[in-house]
């Protein structure tokens, strides 16, 4: 289970990554200015018709227009903001949902309840933030991606410490002292010469590195832990806060902070698949 989880995790994120730059941070307002309904009921309309009465200047006319169509309206803020943004926003919550459910299935049912319940919060936060009247403009935007990104890590880091507190479950750490000591002994009992103390010792190198990586997944554990209770706080803090916040600044502090932290958190799981993955065992 635990060496299926990973990459089908890692396989996901990439994934979510390569869809969200593709249709969100490049988005492409020509091809929707080109295929929308309307443009091409009325560009092609106007061919067919020019075609029908044989009027060559009904299709220059159509041609021209279209041409000045597609000059003006991708740079249109206008038409970016009343047609095309929340297109985008909707294929943005399509993504985000399906995204989540995908890697949600991969929780148990106690961290299933605390992702549903941050997720909560977070649209709490956003309802007040948006009736706040103190809260308009490019900086509440600003400041609302980041909560969006604290949500994810918060999903990923949920994630993480199921996948690796499975694979504790499956390491017997009495057993594996057990071992170790067995290999010492065997390792101290005869002449370095020995081809069976040669063995004996690279026998008890594998020991020890098992326990260096139970070492870095509960230390990852105990961090992540902690980081994952200061989130739930934070959003509940910044919830019963927003009200009465006079500026989108106020948050920024509380938000930079809490991406520091999940920030470090992640470099630690890094740091730590990557002692696992030297040893050739998959967490």
């Amino acid at each position: 289970m635990t060496e299926r989880r990973a990459p089908r995790a890692a396989a996901t994120i990439v994934t979510r990554d390569v869809l969200r730059a593709k249709f969100l941070d490049n988005r492409p307002y020509l091809k929707l200015a080109f295929t929308s309904p309307y443009n091409l009921a009325l560009f092609f309309g106007a061919l067919a018709a020019a075609g029908l009465t044989f009027n060559p200047f009904l299709a220059v006319a159509a041609v021209g227009l279209e041409a000045l169509w597609l000059l003006w309206a991708p740079d249109s803020k206008r038409l970016r903001h009343d047609l095309w943004d929340p297109r985008f926003e909707r294929i943005k919550e399509a993504m985000i949902e399906q995204e989540r459910s995908q890697r949600m299935a991969l929780l148990s049912e106690r961290e299933l309840y605390r992702v549903k319940d941050l997720i909560g919060k977070h649209k709490e936060i956003r309802r007040l933030a948006e009736i706040n009247p103190s809260f308009t403009g490019e900086l509440l935007r600003n400041e609302l991606v980041k909560t969006d990104r604290l949500v994810e890590a918060f999903l990923d880091m949920a994630v993480t410490c199921g996948r690796y507190e499975e694979h504790l479950d499956t390491v017997d750490l009495d057993q594996l002292d057990r071992e170790r000591a067995r290999w010492e002994r065997a390792a101290d009992a005869g002449d370095k010469d020995d081809p069976n103390v040669s063995i004996a010792r690279k026998n008890l190198a594998v020991i020890l590195k098992r326990f260096e990586k139970a070492r870095e997944i509960r230390r990852y554990l105990t961090l992540a832990r902690g980081q994952l209770d200061l989130l739930e706080n934070s959003f509940q803090l910044i919830a019963d806060q927003i009200v009465t916040m006079q500026s989108p600044r106020e948050l920024s502090g509380q938000l930079d902070e809490l991406i520091d932290g999940v920030e470090s958190i992640r470099q630690t799981a890094l740091d730590t698949d990557k002692i696992l993955s030297t040893i050739g065992v998959e967490a």
